[in-house]
């Protein structure tokens, strides 16, 4: 598959509003959170200071967090981190949420953040991005240093076996100077909780909080500090790496020999005392892990499969029903975002949450599943951006010579299939090597431990047999750790095998070929980027002035709410591009037909719109009662209104001529008269997201506190209200926000 060379353009990933507790007042406020292209969670305190370059609020690096979405899953980790005797359960947590669906960032040493939303609409896309939040800053030692990161996490692996813990650990997470933070408060933390412990006094929630807060404190101090330190030792290697590059490349081969030598030292000592303790603690249990990789794993990446057929089928059919060539540039630019799509790629993720090593966990030491479930997510979304990247090139070389619509379907149709038996055959391949790292992960450490009370020991009397010059170069304990690997890789590399033989959950050979796949693929240049909205778009969007299209470029699409009016507007683009930040002003936002997914449907449409269907019934279905338990005041509608919107939806369908310029001022000066003052009032409009260009600032009633039409608020919404949520002439905050950057 096609490696994407040049990295994607930076966009916005999401943005909206969502309410955020604050300890320093015990008040929920509402904030404008935007996560860009690095995937940090960056909160304004409202959509007009993000749109006017204001500073941030809070700036949150999620690496190490956990994504929690009930009150008693974070008052669980809460209780049991806290120093001195665990509190009883049942105890109410530190804050109280005025909704069902609240959004917890739990971390063992930093800082908490609350958050909770409105609808469970919004809570599966919030949790979703969140998630892919966690998950992207976790990845953060870079892969593309092939030396520098696997010696990094080296050198940590072996620090924590010198303290005799061996395993997967949760915390190698982030980038490098976060990691050896994890490392110190792993270790400063058990005397810290003796030295505070007894200090804490009063109420259990307030012992949650005075704790939290110091542990923040210190690992904030400890963060400074490794960082400085990091920065320092890596200017040291840089110093002196041309002068062991210089030795390395003189005496080369007398470094081979020496570190062979070594080695068969050491293989005659160790060899045999390992391969007994593979044949009895190892190998019968290698199937039974592999199974448990296996499905969920397999199944993940079936997901890929089927999600990218869906949105490029899709695609193809809308341009076959729309417009053909004019549309083809809007959809192939929402299609190269497909794999930084949370919410769209959560199908797939979800997949390995039934990944499950129970009974496995205690035998070989593993602390937790985490670490092998976030590595395949990974590979999930690569192997979806490099099948996404492949189809793109390959379409962009013939989209020329096909400009009849019927043709250019046929040949994405004939692309799509090609693709997709080369990604067949490229998931199998990612698959086997995740498979065998996974399984030497897992058993390695364990065959360490196993062997340290009889091999450990007389590593010592090896070092004698390296040069001084060469003991830079040649590690005894990196040595011993090769001969050990060597005696269970056979195993695992059958294990493998065996289940690609045997066609085993769509695994593939090594030695097969794919003859129907495209031998050219492995051909394609890296190119520049495409733009297919400039080389394909519309005229009209290379007009848009450059604020417009940052905000139009972003991927995960609106929150749909149907029969429901949103307290506060949630605000995401994708299936029309600045669709709402384009809009003139005081033009009738009446909802817009949806996109159609197969003829039948436009004609339906059209044919609805011949006829005139008298569109008043509808409208005041839609003003009776609200799904969040609003009951909004039926309001007359102006016949005139009524019939310029039929008018200008006739237009968009090409069945009636354009009016005259002054009818239409008309029409727009009765649309600016009806329009609803609030997203409360149009449960039409807030769906759709859409927002007036032409005000200055965002409603300041984004807490659902005032509206413009006299509404009926059931209980539930009247206690969040009151005692919970602060509207924007509220109290002000005791402090002028947290940075938490790292």
């Amino acid at each position: 598959m096609q490696v994407r060379g040049v990295p994607l353009e930076p966009r916005t990933i999401f943005s909206g509003n969502l309410f955020q507790y604050m300890e320093e007042n015990k008040k929920w406020r509402n904030r404008f959170c935007v996560v860009p292209h690095n995937y940090g969670l960056v909160l304004y305190e409202n959509k007009l200071a993000y749109e006017r370059g204001l500073q941030p609020r809070i700036l949150i690096n999620s690496a190490g967090y956990k994504i929690l979405t009930s009150l008693e899953q974070y008052l669980d980790l809460v209780n049991s981190n806290l120093p001195g005797s665990a509190p009883k359960s049942g105890n109410t947590s530190v804050f109280k949420c005025p909704t069902e669906f609240p959004l917890i960032l739990w971390h063992p040493y930093a800082r908490h953040y609350y958050f909770c939303v409105m609808t469970g609409k919004e809570h599966e896309k919030w949790r979703a991005v969140f998630q892919d939040c966690v998950r992207h800053c976790n990845n953060g030692i870079s892969e593309d240093n092939k030396v520098e990161a696997p010696a990094f996490t080296d050198a940590v692996r072996m620090y924590r076996q010198s303290k005799d813990q061996y395993g997967t650990w949760d915390m190698l997470c982030g980038n490098e100077a976060q990691v050896l933070s994890n490392l110190v408060m792993e270790e400063l933390l058990p005397e810290l909780k003796n030295m505070i412990g007894p200090r804490l006094k009063g109420k259990i929630q307030e012992r949650h909080r005075v704790w939290i807060q110091v542990s923040d404190a210190v690992y904030r101090m400890v963060y400074d500090q490794t960082k400085v330190q990091y920065d320092e030792a890596v200017v040291k290697c840089e110093v002196e790496k041309p002068g062991m590059t210089s030795t390395i490349r003189t005496d080369m081969d007398q470094i081979i020999q020496s570190k062979e030598h070594l080695a068969s030292k050491i293989r005659a000592t160790v060899f045999s005392k390992a391969e007994i303790c593979v044949r009895n603690h190892v190998q019968p249990y290698i199937p039974s892990i592999l199974e448990a990789l296996m499905i969920p794993t397999s199944q993940g990446f079936a997901e890929v499969r089927e999600v990218f057929f869906k949105e490029v089928t899709d695609m193809n059919m809308n341009i076959l029903n729309e417009g053909g060539m004019e549309k083809m540039g809007e959809y192939m630019e929402n299609l190269s975002q497909l794999a930084f799509h949370p919410v769209k790629m959560q199908s797939c993720y979800e997949k390995m949450d039934q990944l499950k090593l129970e009974g496995l966990q205690q035998r070989f030491d593993v602390s937790s599943a985490s670490v092998f479930k976030q590595r395949a997510q990974i590979l999930m979304r690569q192997q979806m951006d490099d099948t996404v990247y492949t189809f793109e090139t390959l379409l962009h070389q013939e989209v020329g010579k096909s400009p009849d619509k019927d043709e250019l379907c046929k040949t994405i149709q004939r692309i799509l299939e090609r693709v997709l038996k080369k990604y067949d055959y490229d998931s199998s391949t990612v698959r086997k090597k995740f498979f065998r790292e996974a399984l030497l992960q897992i058993t390695i450490p364990f065959l360490l431990k196993k062997l340290a009370p009889t091999c450990k020991g007389d590593l010592s009397r090896f070092q004698e047999l390296i040069f001084e010059d060469f003991a830079r170069f040649i590690l005894v304990e990196n040595t011993y750790e090769e001969v050990v690997l060597q005696s269970v890789m056979k195993d695992i590399m059958m294990a493998v095998k065996e289940a690609a033989v045997q066609r085993k959950h769509n695994l593939y050979r090594d030695s097969i070929v794919m003859h129907n796949s495209d031998p050219n693929l492995h051909l394609l240049g890296e190119e520049t980027p495409i733009n297919w909205e400039e080389e394909f778009g519309r005229q009209s969007d290379s007009d848009l002035p450059d604020e417009k299209q940052r905000r139009a470029k972003q991927v995960v699409s609106v929150i749909h709410v149907d029969d429901e009016a949103l307290p506060y507007e949630v605000t995401s683009l994708e299936g029309s591009p600045g669709a709402a930040e384009l809009e003139p002003e005081g033009v009738d936002r009446s909802p817009s037909p949806p996109v159609q997914g197969s003829p039948d449907s436009v004609k339906d449409l059209r044919t609805m719109l011949v006829k005139e269907i008298c569109v008043k019934a509808p409208l005041e279905k839609a003003d009776s009662q609200l799904g969040n338990g609003t009951i909004a005041q039926k309001s007359e509608v102006d016949p005139k209104h009524m019939e310029g919107k039929e008018e200008e939806a006739t237009r968009e369908a090409g069945k009636q001529t354009p009016q005259h310029p002054a009818e239409c001022q008309a029409e727009a000066q009765e649309a600016t008269d009806s329009m609803p003052t609030s997203p409360a009032q149009s449960p039409s409009l807030a769906a759709d997201g859409g927002s007036c260009v032409g005000c200055l600032e965002p409603s300041d009633k984004e807490t659902g506190e005032e509206t413009g039409v006299q509404v009926e608020v059931t209980p539930v919404c009247e206690t969040s209200k009151e005692s919970f949520v602060e509207n924007s002439h509220g109290a002000t905050e005791g402090s002028e926000g947290v940075q938490t950057q790292f």
